[in-house]
């Protein structure tokens, strides 16, 4: 038994999008509970239909036993979540397709609520420099293996990835660059996105270097805000008030060595300079009976721009080492482009709430009703991660 087109998504909903402290004096837990009304109303459902949570990492950023009874849900009947951050994001929807599938409930909210502010200070009040992150790395032998290296962040481990990439196969900053560019290019269409302003090469090339090769518009947004979206099955969602999206496939995990991947660099050399992702993709196709040439529209995780590269690779869009000159003749370019990427701005330039926009923008783009709409899109794919396992991905289809 697989989950290909058994469940439907029916509701998306968001709260604004802020700047990193910018939602207080809002709660973690409101934007959640925002997010999920605005996803219920958008399927023509109620509180009292849910009963089921499929979450990932710090899906809620508290207590799930308090959004339930905060909300008001009458009988919880399912709750999961996958472990790591942003590397769930699409899993997390697969987990409700498995909850539906199975029995175990039938109708399930994925969620993520994001707010990056200490409980004491905000961006819009704070002192300057005061406002506190959600969370950080204890010690551990591992980081302290590292950190002397200057592996201190996200941003300087994803680096040695890029730069292996770079060393291996010719790729060039001008790759990444093209990346960011085109990502703000879709991001200055739509009002919900934080970054509109246009960025030229020049300001690329000019911005300051975080962590070499990687510079400031390499980099995710940090933000607030909350993304929810609503699962159930597929012959119900032809009754609801939204066109049904089909969950064709879903898929997570990865290879064991992968493992912790930017916080442990042990991977074998012939995945070290990839996304982690392609025995997820390898098993996404298969349960959908697909391949890349059936994808009119990828929302790739890109929480660092050469990480869309990688991706570009092991989802088979092109081959190991090509995906610098596959970006360079403008394939991820919306609306010209073979592969539209990211048509809603991404992490990089419209939201980071940890990949969870990703879904919202492949459902609008499968109803027809994306700011950069696809045309004749009928097949998404979207993907959470590169980050520890597991890595995600879904593949979404309209009926």
């Amino acid at each position: 038994m697989t989950l290909r087109d058994k469940t439907a998504i029916v509701g998306v909903g968001a709260t604004p999008y802020y700047k990193r402290g910018r939602s207080l004096p809002q709660t973690s837990l409101e934007l959640a509970g925002k997010a999920t009304l605005a996803a219920l109303a958008d399927a023509g459902l109620s509180v009292a239909d849910v009963d089921g949570l499929a979450l990932y990492g710090m899906g809620l950023g508290g207590d799930t036993s308090l959004f339930a009874q905060t909300l008001g849900i009458p009988e919880v009947r399912f709750t999961a979540t996958l472990t790591g951050g942003g590397g769930g994001a699409a899993g997390s929807v697969g987990l409700a397709a498995a909850a539906i599938v199975s029995g175990m409930a039938t109708c399930v909210v994925s969620l993520m609520s994001l707010q990056q502010a200490s409980s004491r200070f905000g961006a819009s009040y704070a002192p300057r420099g005061k406002v506190g992150a959600q969370y950080s790395a204890p010690p551990s032998p591992e980081g302290n293996f590292i950190q002397p290296a200057g592996l201190m962040a996200p941003g300087q481990m994803f680096a040695v990835l890029a730069r292996r990439h770079m060393y291996q196969y010719g790729t060039q900053r001008e790759h990444f660059a093209e990346v960011a560019i085109s990502t703000r290019e879709n991001a200055r269409r739509r009002e919900t996105a934080l970054m509109r302003d246009p960025l030229t090469v020049e300001e690329y090339f000019a911005a300051r270097m975080i962590a070499d090769p990687l510079c400031l518009f390499d980099f995710c947004l940090e933000c607030d805000g909350a993304v929810a979206v609503v699962t159930v099955a597929a012959d119900r969602a032809q009754d609801l008030r939204q066109p049904p999206v089909l969950v064709t496939a879903s898929a997570h995990g990865g290879h064991g060595r992968w493992g912790q991947a930017i916080t442990w660099m042990n991977m074998p050399d012939e995945i070290f300079a990839s996304s982690g992702h392609r025995p997820v993709a390898q098993r996404l196709y298969a349960m959908a009976e697909m391949g890349p040439e059936d994808v009119d529209v990828a929302l790739f995780y890109d929480h660092f721009s050469p990480m869309v590269l990688l991706q570009l690779e092991d989802y088979g869009f092109c081959a190991i080492g090509e995906s610098g000159p596959f970006v360079a003749d403008g394939n991820i370019r919306w609306p010209r482009g073979s592969l539209p990427v990211n048509t809603h701005g991404g992490n990089l330039s419209e939201a980071y709430i940890i990949g969870m926009t990703h879904v919202k923008e492949a459902v609008e783009q499968l109803r027809g009703t994306a700011v950069n709409q696809v045309a004749g899109a009928q097949v998404a794919l979207v993907t959470g991660g590169p980050a520890s396992l597991p890595t995600s991905s879904l593949l979404l289809r309209a009926p």
